[in-house]
């Protein structure tokens, strides 16, 4: 069963549920995200309780669905970028390769401005797809723990488990959880249950919490909600039934179902009534629900989770934008791609075979929202008209630079031009730069050197090469400088 883990008890014995503090709450940097998150799937779930439908599958189907469309700006930012990416990326080698042998500060300040020049002329930051990025992936990371630790988030189901934590401290501190009684049940106290065994220790093994044992207390039923997170649906009926959970209810409803002798379900209590999805458990994994031997439709649905988020996957992996392989490093990068794209659909289908059916539906709704996502996304980028989308980004660029008293890139006329047909627009116009820059430099050594020539004919006699001549010329040039000092200031 999906558990939690609650912090605060008002006395020994009696939970304060009004003020309870869940410990399985993400902490950390993902802390914040953690919160938000968890407070849309507590209101998701509060509506689904408030109209008749209280079940946590249908809470993660509709939380996963909200969170993804909150980020749906920052994914098409993300999104755009990597389907622009195949365009600028003959434009940006173009560049690379024109100053590949040229590494001198002047030749990297040119290549950088061409190289900014392209990303503004599609509009496009490497920076902000970046940051868009390393915004998307604390929300993602948040939202699987939130999934993977539900209750913890929700309100309701949380006071539950308070009442079925201060049950089992109160017979004996949890002393059956420890004990060889299910082999699963030792696994989850060794992996989780740290906090458990060293509060237990403390307060000795069956006996009444103190009331001066309020920090271990607090620990120790914080550490077997630890425990009985991990648990299956089997080993929870075997702790329920030796703790006598069953009868403990929450309002006028048993929080636990009860069983008849033989094991059949009599009634179905609030917790089940809540992870039942499609007929499965949703804390189970299908692997575990396999091992129980269910009927074949059972068997069936169980093993259409790790089915779908294969395919599901699959079909996301194929929508994403694929890198050009123009160049040995982008033939590296396609296979890399290649390569994931074949590993994920088989990785999915194994975490969600291994995984609880909860967190197999969060996989599976996830890659569907991505994959419709996409194919919007996708649509919208192929009808983007490229040429007037470039006149208006060098507009924009255009009118950035004004502000900042720069002047405007000359690249106007080239903004019309397609992509597929000009390796860097911005190159044209700094060629004819650069060539007129030439013609005059040329022109002005020439002049320097015929003057040059006439200083020297004129030595007055001294013969050339000599201290004197180099004396000579030194004062030609002063008397130079002189007169056209003098004529400057009569203009004035």
């Amino acid at each position: 069963m999906i558990l939690f883990q609650l912090n605060t008890f008002g006395g020994v014995n009696q939970p304060v549920i009004d003020n309870a503090i869940l410990l399985t709450k993400q902490g950390g940097i993902l802390k914040p995200f953690a919160l938000i998150l968890g407070f849309i799937i507590d209101k998701v779930f509060f509506v689904l309780d408030s109209i008749g439908i209280p079940n946590f599958g249908l809470a993660i189907i509709l939380f996963t669905i909200i969170v993804y469309l909150l980020m749906l700006p920052l994914t098409y930012k993300q999104q755009k970028f990597s389907k622009f990416s195949a365009k600028m990326n003959p434009e940006l080698q173009a560049i690379q390769a024109k100053y590949k042998d040229r590494r001198d500060q002047e030749s990297m300040m040119k290549m950088q401005s061409e190289t900014q020049a392209v990303y503004e002329k599609y509009g496009v930051s490497p920076a902000g797809s970046c940051l868009q990025l390393l915004i998307q992936m604390p929300i993602l990371f948040a939202l699987y723990r939130v999934i993977y630790n539900l209750p913890a988030y929700i309100t309701k189901v949380g006071n539950m488990f308070s009442l079925l934590s201060a049950k089992i401290i109160s017979v004996d501190n949890g002393a059956f959880l420890k004990s060889d009684a299910s082999k699963t049940m030792a696994t989850a106290v060794k992996s989780y249950g740290k906090a458990f065994t060293k509060a237990f220790s403390a307060l000795g093994d069956g006996a009444a919490p103190l009331a001066t044992d309020a920090a271990n207390y607090k620990t120790l039923s914080n550490g077997i909600v630890d425990v009985l997170n991990r648990l299956n649906t089997s080993d929870l009926k075997l702790v329920a039934d030796n703790y006598k959970l069953s009868g403990i209810k929450y309002g006028s409803n048993d929080i636990l179902s009860t069983f008849d002798a033989s094991g059949k379900m009599i009634h179905k209590g609030l917790l089940d009534t809540y992870n039942t999805f499609l007929g499965l458990n949703i804390s189970d994994s299908p692997a575990a629900i396999l091992k129980s031997h269910p009927s074949i439709i059972i068997i069936i649905i169980a093993i259409m989770f790790p089915v779908l988020a294969a395919v599901t996957q699959w079909f996301n992996t194929i929508l994403m934008p694929q890198p050009a392989n123009n160049n040995n490093q982008d033939n590296s990068m396609a296979s890399s791609m290649q390569m994931m794209n074949k590993i994920m659909p088989i990785f999915s289908a194994f975490m969600c075979y291994v995984l609880p059916v909860g967190m197999g539906i969060y996989w599976i709704i996830g890659a569907v929202v991505r994959s419709i996502i996409q194919i919007f996304i996708n649509k919208k980028i192929d009808k983007i008209d490229i040429d007037e989308m470039i006149k208006q980004n060098v507009e924009k660029a255009n009118l950035k630079r004004e502000k900042k008293g720069l002047p405007a890139r000359q690249i106007t006329n080239c903004a019309s031009v397609n992509p597929r047909n000009s390796a860097s627009y911005s190159s044209e116009s700094s060629n004819s730069s650069n060539s007129n820059k030439k013609k005059r430099s040329q022109e002005e050594i020439n002049a320097a050197i015929k003057d040059s020539t006439a200083y020297y004919d004129k030595l007055n006699g001294a013969k050339k090469g000599s201290l004197a001549s180099k004396v000579m010329m030194v004062k030609q040039y002063n008397e130079r400088n002189n007169s056209e000092n003098n004529s400057d200031s009569e203009d004035k």
